[in-house]
């Protein structure tokens, strides 16, 4: 049986909240807990907003992918937010602090990126082809409003523009 929207969330917050209990045994600390947000749109599956203390989270990326998403989005989205409140400002998002908190407080590999299939959630639903062959790039709605406007985008491999061709009604259905 699927979990509910709802569930899923408790889950995460609940996986914020060991992140949290275990840093604070790692450091002998307390930290102020982040307002957790299930409304993140588009291609990542987390962001940390520092200065607001808040974590927002991609609920269709954590539908699709629960597991690999508590174990992997929701420490780097932490690591992010205790990076900045252990050393200011001054850091990097993807810097040797975040990494030391990823790698010696959670014991994880300090990646930036994740590699879920993000075409549901950033609804790359216009399919444009280039001059490779059979070869279709998917772009999201802003893309293709910016193609309309005259902007160009090229295919990285071949160089040629990209031109639309279709639309793909199974991304846009929700």
């Amino acid at each position: 049986m699927a979990l509910t929207r709802h569930e899923q969330y408790l889950r995460l917050k609940a996986a914020v909240l060991s992140c949290y209990a275990h840093a604070e045994h790692y450091y002998l600390k307390s930290f102020p807990r982040p307002e957790v947000l299930c409304n993140l749109r588009g291609r990542a599956a987390g962001m940390a907003e520092l200065q607001r203390n808040r974590l927002r989270f991609n609920p269709v990326l954590l539908e699709e992918n629960e597991a690999a998403f508590l174990q992997e989005v929701v420490p780097h989205e932490v690591a992010h937010l205790l990076a900045w409140q252990l050393h200011g400002r001054g850091i990097r998002p993807h810097g040797a602090e975040w990494q030391q908190i990823m790698r010696q407080v959670f014991g994880l590999a300090a990646e930036r990126t994740h590699d879920f299939d993000v075409r549901r959630s950033a609804r790359q639903a216009w399919i444009y082809a280039c001059g490779c062959v059979d070869r279709e790039h998917a772009l999201t709605i802003r893309r293709h409003n910016r193609i309309l406007r005259g902007h160009a985008y090229v295919c990285l491999q071949c160089r040629t523009r990209l031109t639309y061709v279709r639309l793909d009604e199974s991304v846009t259905e929700t």
